[in-house]
């Protein structure tokens, strides 16, 4: 949907750029009855979806969530979240997905930091959202995902259903993205409606993406970059997103899922495609609809793809590897490349430009290892309020990722380590300095390192490396998980601690963590779990 260009208040003449709540409009008038969504207990058509987010919309733009304004979303996986995504596109507001793992201090910082003025979330996180909106005074308003003082359901019952398109920019934000950095403190990723769309119009691109491809299923939460990116291709070309269930993972309802609803393409993280191979009797399946499987968002071993592929032979395994501030996917190993360059993080996508650079941004030559940086319309516009932190991010005019990389002759990459300290556990991000700020705060700790261990099932999993504040009552594991349930959510929470008279620290004072690592794999450092 297009209008002729308009000034703004500044005299600037802008176009009518183009939204996913614009892709929903067009499917609700020439695929009406179609299914659009469908999660474990309500379907919507095209007609049903649009109509809700139209009214849904309306409803913000009554709370004062207008242009430019932000919507904060935070409940666990639904059709009512989704809807909550594009009614928020549909006035032109910014969407603020939050992660439903979260404590009311963590949501507080959110909430604050966007400056969002509407609340939508589940019932169950009602509680946890009036705590936080201590600390945010910028919240006029909650609707609730079933009961509470304002449900959902009655707020779309008292909506008008006339709709009324926003003037909404290709390079306006749409959604703010929380990621953390060296600071501790998350930073807000701002990704415009442009950057979205180009990257699903990418992937459709890249990965071939054809009409005969119309199911997909992410077993990724919509609050992650992975469920929502994921989604957009099917809303393009009219197909259906199955939205999987929040909460434990169950591999074998999920291999019945794919086959119920006849899924072609679908994402999970390492761990979850590790149980769901282990699923007795299935080869018995009939998952002769599956063309593509995605994974990403945590390292994979090779045995495990060798696994994957001998698992689901029908199917082209994708390794799809990228960061949320680039939305998200950069890189991807295609199905014909999948035992060749096991192992390898593929090639740059479509619309996507990419080198390798060392410290001082020169090009580094092919089998050396440096920093693999972005240029693209998939790359972010900005960390929001944060202009030092983008000013450093975009430093010679490309987006530095912060992992290090190296190339073959081939043109293939492959990732050596992390820049940044971070440690992905089952598909989840655990920035170091966020957990050592917290566990500083013990009265026991004196000083403190968090590293990341090899776990089975999670691929990593956090370990704390203390200094006792006093060495005759060191802090003990379930000290540190006591002081900790508060203020971090549990899947950041150090699984192991362990005590040490000091940090090993290089001539500058930084902690050699790259040494506590080699340590801990030897099994010299281990010494209680926390939980």
């Amino acid at each position: 949907m297009a209008s002729s260009g308009s000034a703004n208040e500044t005299g600037r003449v802008t176009g009518r750029g183009m939204t996913m709540s614009d892709l929903l409009a067009r499917h609700a008038r020439t695929r009406p009855d179609a299914v659009a969504l469908r999660d474990a207990r309500v379907s919507r058509s095209y007609t049903e979806l649009d109509d809700r987010v139209t009214r849904l919309a309306n409803a913000l733009l009554e709370r004062g969530a207008g242009h430019g304004e932000r919507v904060a979303v935070l409940g666990l996986n639904s059709v009512e979240v989704v809807e909550a995504y594009l009614a928020t596109l549909r006035t032109g507001a910014i969407c603020v997905p939050v992660n439903f793992r979260l404590v009311a201090d963590e949501i507080a910082y959110a909430l604050d930091d966007s400056g969002a003025v509407v609340v939508v979330c589940d019932t169950a996180f009602g509680p946890s959202v009036e705590k936080a909106r201590e600390s945010a005074p910028s919240v006029r308003s909650v609707i609730t995902i079933g009961d509470g003082p304002e449900p959902l359901e009655n707020v779309l019952a008292t909506a008008s259903d006339v709709y009324s398109e926003a003037d909404v920019a290709d390079d306006d934000p749409a959604f703010i993205m929380y990621t953390s950095g060296t600071t501790g403190r998350p930073k807000g990723a701002v990704l415009t409606h442009r950057n979205l769309l180009l990257h699903a119009f990418s992937q459709i691109a890249h990965l071939g993406i054809g009409s005969d491809d119309k199911v997909w299923l992410s077993g990724a939460p919509l609050f992650h970059i992975a469920g929502l990116a994921g989604m957009i291709p099917p809303l393009i070309t009219g197909g259906r997103t199955i939205i999987a269930s929040s909460g434990g993972f169950d591999p074998a309802g999920t291999i019945a899922l794919l086959e119920r609803e006849s899924v072609s393409s679908c994402f999970f993280v390492p761990a979850q495609w590790a149980a769901m191979c282990a699923v007795p009797n299935i080869g018995d399946r009939d998952l002769s609809a599956l063309r593509r499987i995605s994974w990403g968002a945590a390292p994979a071993s090779t045995s495990l793809l060798r696994t994957m592929i001998d698992t689901f032979p029908q199917a082209n395994v994708i390794t799809a590897f990228g960061q949320t501030e680039c939305s998200p996917v950069t890189c991807t190993l295609r199905g014909e490349d999948a035992i060749r360059k096991i192992g390898s993080i593929g090639t740059p996508m479509v619309n996507v430009e990419v080198r390798v650079v060392d410290d001082e941004m020169n090009d580094v030559r092919p089998g050396d290892v440096g920093e693999i940086v972005y240029r693209g319309p998939t790359v972010m516009k900005e960390y929001w309020n944060k202009p030092a932190e983008t000013a450093e991010a975009f430093r010679g005019g490309w987006f530095h990722s912060g992992d290090l990389v190296r190339e073959d002759a081939d043109g293939y990459y492959y990732v050596v380590d992390r820049k940044k300290d971070m440690i992905i556990s089952g598909g989840e991000n655990i920035y170091c300095a966020e957990v050592e700020n917290v566990l500083a705060g013990h009265p026991k700790v004196a000083d403190v390192a968090l590293i990341g261990v090899p776990h089975p099932k999670w691929g990593e999993t956090p370990l704390a490396v203390l200094v006792a504040a006093d060495p005759a009552d060191p802090p003990t594991g379930p000290e540190i998980e006591e002081f900790c349930r508060e203020r971090l959510a549990a899947y950041k929470r150090p699984t192991q601690v362990t005590v040490l008279p000091e940090l090993p620290r290089n001539p500058s004072g930084k902690v050699l963590k790259t040494r506590l690592r080699e340590e801990n794999r030897a099994g010299s450092l281990v010494s209680e779990p926390a939980v």
